[in-house]
């Protein structure tokens, strides 16, 4: 039985080597390959594939993103976050968004497949010292705060983050200033570098 697979990765290069990878294991297909997270979700919707191994970071949708949405979707084609990021916090808000595996980009290529044929298998392939970091560091961020902050280490001021999420300034500055003190940070900023080196944002 083949395994279908989508790969989604945003650099073209890393695409062609993942799908070069994978396409060497008699037993693993790639079907179709996106290059954002829209695309890999609608490519997912048209081609039903068993397993989609994403990046996190990508254009329009986040691997992340992409993973929440599937999950909403209720479908079933499992999920391999391939990244660069080592965080507990990334690792912890894939599986919360449904993803089955979590690999790095530095691991050996050989894990590659095997994750692929793990996670088709309904079991996980995840890092198990990372998994471990994960579960014991959780993330003290609501959705809403993490929202915000994102936008204010993007340099928007609060009046513009009222705007694109449809909240108050008031309610804005609320949701900043609860972050800066979950984070211990005496400024946005650098609530959102401590924030996105945990993985939470």
């Amino acid at each position: 039985m083949t395994i279908r697979v989508i790969v989604a990765e945003d650099q073209g290069m890393v695409l062609g080597a993942l799908t070069a990878l994978l396409e060497i294991e008699p037993d693993i297909s790639v079907v179709a390959r996106a290059h954002d997270g829209r695309e890999a979700v609608s490519l997912v919707l048209e081609h039903a594939p068993d397993v989609l191994l994403t990046d996190i970071e990508m254009p329009h949708l986040t691997g992340l993103e992409v993973a929440a949405e599937l999950k909403r979707l209720r479908l079933s084609t499992r999920i391999v976050i391939l990244t660069t990021f080592a965080r507990a916090g990334y690792l912890r808000r894939a599986l919360e968004a449904g993803a089955s595996g979590y690999l790095l980009k530095d691991s050996p290529p050989e894990m590659l497949a095997s994750a692929v044929r793990r996670v088709h298998a309904g079991l996980r392939a995840v890092d198990p010292d990372l998994a471990a970091e994960a579960w014991s560091a959780p993330d003290p961020l609501t959705d809403r705060e993490r929202q915000a902050l994102r936008f204010a280490g993007e340099g928007k001021t609060s009046a513009e983050i009222a705007s694109m999420l449809s909240l108050s300034e008031g309610t804005v500055r609320n949701y900043l200033s609860e972050a800066m003190s979950k984070l211990g940070a005496s400024t946005r900023v650098e609530a959102a570098r401590i924030a996105r080196e945990k993985g939470w944002l």
